[in-house]
């Protein structure tokens, strides 16, 4: 299968020294570095360790608020 890709020429430049220094052809050295990246173990992310790094909002159903009282919203006001 055929597919295009858009690199930077710097990118390109790097990619071609690289083929050249291991004495293979450019579109051999991106198929091994994209098979050694889709093979290489997942590390975990701060999203995938329990809290995502942005926060979801499920339309149709009620935001959980966290309630303060005003005891607590004068100490937050005053920091």
């Amino acid at each position: 299968m055929r597919t295009t890709l858009d690199l930077p020429d710097p990118l390109l430049r790097q990619l071609k020294s690289q083929a050249a220094l291991e004495g293979t052809t450019l579109k051999q050295l991106i198929r091994d570095t994209i098979e050694r990246g889709l093979h290489a173990p997942v590390k975990p992310t701060r999203a995938t360790r329990g809290r995502s790094a942005v926060p979801s909002i499920k339309l149709g159903q009620p935001l959980r608020v966290r309630q303060f009282s005003n005891a607590a919203l004068a100490e937050l006001l005053e920091e």
